[in-house]
């Protein structure tokens, strides 16, 4: 089950779009960083089932940032949320751990998917 979510960018206008598209009626709680150390900081302090992540950020930037997320906990579940789609850049995360990426500005039917193929992934392996 998802209870937290973090949402790690630094366009505080493109974490609001964000939060708009994920469903109010599920009671998650939704938390926000401004950057990629902020985020792993954050990530260590909720332990957030989900993690929205931005590529391009100041302080640390999200490939790192994801990098250490997954360092500290290999079953993070990372959702990249970039403008950045170039194979290699897509790649590079998906290396790095990353659960998916959606293509900024998400539609909110593609957040809502991922976050239904979570559910699943998480409900499968409460079952096994």
């Amino acid at each position: 089950m998802i209870n937290k979510i973090l949402i790690v960018d630094d366009s505080p206008v493109a974490r609001r779009m964000l939060k708009t598209c994920i469903p109010k009626d599920k009671g998650y709680e939704i938390f926000e960083a401004s950057n990629g150390q902020d985020g792993i900081e954050k990530y260590k302090e909720l332990n957030p089932d989900i993690v929205f992540m931005d590529l391009t950020m100041p302080v640390m930037d999200g490939y790192k940032a994801t990098a250490k997320i997954k360092e500290i906990d290999k079953n993070a579940v990372i959702i990249v949320t970039t403008a950045d789609i170039q194979p290699k850049s897509i790649a590079s995360v998906m290396e790095l751990g990353a659960f998916t990426l959606l293509k900024k500005p998400a539609k909110a039917s593609s957040i809502q998917e991922a976050i239904a193929k979570v559910e699943l992934k998480i409900n499968t392996l409460q079952e096994k």
